[in-house]
């Protein structure tokens, strides 16, 4: 093992704002472990959602003064080193914590339901609550650092943790079963490219919504059929035409979504990206005996199916891109652009 020096490189999210909210440091001291925890040399990291929404105080719905933009409407600490997805090495490890677990190549469950050593009542976010993996190193409870067998890129692993087991999550609560037909919104994103690999999976037939110019590749990934995001859900589809939705979109066609969801059929969503502010008829919701999901915190035992799905090569990744950690703004310019299939990731040095 190295050994592991007193401050390291990161980025520090000071404010909410704009990318000059963003500071890159070499003077940031080297987390130190607690009894249950492990020292990780971050390789690569993701950039998602949760870290734009973030900085830009893009959660905050303005209902207190304490409301400061985090997920989970508790104000953040300032700094905060974001990152959620991590793909690393352990380099050191707490009293409690076997010495066999040093040079293991790990991935991190970004939702955490332990913290220096304590069990949370409510779930934290990697990044969020806690400092993330924008920095050369990082520290988590031993639990939430999963040893990962694969010959995998590090950045290609690092394109995992929250998208797929995201996606799996959203796929779990919805019951999606061989069979069934599933439309996904947002399907060239990080987790709506995850949900069709883990959809096709479980055996169901996948609609993918894209933009026009993403059809192929989104085929190329196992969707079964591609529709523009601009067109009309229920003239493309016609009303009681799938059984689950997944929903990374929201925005102006979402009113159309009950309508192309059959009787029984459920709804999950995981983003709103287009548009948090929604309207809709309650008479499809109750007539149609439908059921909605809302899916942040992923149930426990979701992250190890997803581990053992990247072992035995069940989803590929989907990188579309790769830049040094230095190269934050422009990782994350174009992540807001759009104009990208599957994830960006950070090299880090």
């Amino acid at each position: 093992m190295s050994s592991v020096p007193s401050h390291m490189t990161a980025v520090l999210l000071t404010g909410h704002g704009g990318f000059d909210a963003l500071l890159a440091s070499s003077e940031i001291p080297v987390p130190e472990v607690g009894d249950r925890e492990v020292l990780i040399r971050v390789r690569a990291a993701g950039i998602n959602n949760i870290d734009i929404n973030t900085r830009t105080g893009w959660y905050s719905k303005g209902s207190s003064d304490t409301d400061d933009g985090a997920w989970n409407g508790v104000p953040l600490t300032l700094p905060r080193i974001q990152g959620a997805d991590v793909c690393g090495e352990i380099v050191a490890v707490g009293q409690d914590v076997s010495t066999e677990r040093i040079g293991q190549r790990v991935i991190i469950e970004p939702v955490l339901r332990e913290v220096a050593g304590e069990t949370l009542e409510h779930a934290h976010y990697f990044g969020s609550e806690c400092d993330g993996g924008f920095a050369q190193f990082t520290k988590v409870a031993s639990l939430h650092a999963h040893h990962i067998n694969s010959k995998l890129s590090d950045e290609e692993l690092a394109s995992f943790p929250c998208s797929y087991s995201t996606a799996e999550n959203i796929l779990t609560r919805a019951g999606l079963s061989r069979g069934e037909t599933v439309l996904i919104t947002g399907a060239s994103g990080g987790v709506g490219s995850a949900a069709i690999q883990l959809a096709k999976a479980r055996g169901a037939h996948v609609i993918a919504v894209v933009s026009a110019g993403k059809a192929v590749p989104i085929r190329a990934l196992g969707a079964d059929v591609t529709l523009d995001r601009n067109e009309c859900l229920l003239d493309a589809l016609g009303a009681n035409a799938v059984d689950v939705v997944v929903d990374l979109v929201g925005g102006d066609q979402w009113s159309k979504l009950p309508d192309v969801l059959k009787p029984f059929g459920r709804y999950a969503v995981a983003g709103a990206i287009a548009g948090p502010l929604v309207t809709m008829d309650l008479r499809t919701l109750y007539l149609k005996d439908q059921s909605f999901f809302g899916c942040t915190i992923v149930d426990e035992g979701v992250f190890a199916r997803v581990i053992r799905l990247i072992e035995e090569g069940g989803v590929k990744p989907v990188v579309a891109a790769i830049y040094p950690l230095a190269d934050i703004t422009k990782a994350q310019e174009a992540f807001i652009s759009k104009a990208h299939v599957g994830k960006l990731i950070l090299r880090i040095p």
